[in-house]
């Protein structure tokens, strides 16, 4: 069995169900038909300039093109964390903390996958390496962002009850364990929501996109258990990674909590 291969026929046809979500938008008033057209264009932008890029890379197999590529992405995730946040810190660690965390967290997951579980020849190929951490990175990003937008939002508006613990001689970090749990459950519900609806309420990206391919479904399965094991565990150290460093960034050595080191909406 061999996939079908599609036309931009086929594709055109698939975009004509946005249309009309755009339609019923504009109908009743709904006033989000402009920006769903917009980002329908920049997918389709994105995606076929990517197309052209990886096609390029996986030409070369060079592992300073596949490590550019993978800090590219990542710099973008970076971006569209801090983007998905009310709150985010001033200056520099409004962009850096989330990038950062989802820098050690996809890149250790990914290094270890194309280490142990992918046998690629070489390992960094780039055929393996960037697919791997786009999905990794992706859940990850969204981990961070609600992560993040949790505990900035918890601390502001919970200022009073944190200050009074803290004005009682609780340490920081005893003040702030609410708002914290919250954050990290926050950050990995998606996550734990998609592992357990997968199979039984839906068929997840990749293994659907095998099994269009004409793969065995039984390896199907056992490549998207594996992803899904992978997306997990960077997601859980991307949100952890985001927390502990956002904790320390709103106090200071005299234990006081700092939300003028935030950008309040």
């Amino acid at each position: 069995m061999t996939y079908s291969d599609l036309s931009y026929w086929d594709i055109g046809t698939a975009a004509l169900l946005l249309c009309i979500n755009a339609g019923l938008s504009i109908y009743y008033q709904l006033g989000v038909a402009k920006r769903l057209l917009i980002a329908a264009m920049r997918m389709v932008v994105q995606l076929t300039l990517v197309g052209l890029v990886l096609k390029a890379l996986f030409a070369t197999v060079s592992p300073w093109l596949t490590l550019l590529c993978a800090l590219a992405m990542i710099a973008f995730a970076g971006r569209e964390a801090m983007a998905r946040q009310d709150r985010t810190f001033v200056g520099f660690w409004g962009y850096g903390l989330g990038t950062l965390s989802m820098l050690m967290a996809a890149g250790v997951v990914t290094l270890f996958a194309m280490t142990t579980q992918f046998h690629a020849d070489p390992w960094y190929d780039p055929r393996y390496a960037i697919p791997v951490l786009g999905m990794i990175l992706g859940n990850t990003m969204s981990g961070v962002s609600l992560a993040l937008d949790r505990l900035l939002s918890d601390a502001d508006n919970g200022r009073a009850k944190i200050e009074a613990r803290l004005a009682l001689g609780q340490s920081f970090r005893t003040a702030m364990r609410e708002p914290l749990k919250g954050a990290m459950r926050a950050g990995l519900i998606p996550t734990v929501n998609g592992m357990a609806a997968a199979g039984l309420v839906s068929l997840p990206g990749m293994m659907t996109g095998q099994i269009l391919a004409g793969v065995d479904p039984v390896e199907a399965v056992k490549y998207q258990l594996l992803i899904m094991f992978l997306i997990a565990g960077g997601t859980a150290l991307g949100v952890f990674c985001a927390v502990m460093l956002a904790l320390n960034r709103i106090t200071d050595p005299r234990q006081r909590l700092r939300l003028d080191r935030l950008q309040l909406p």
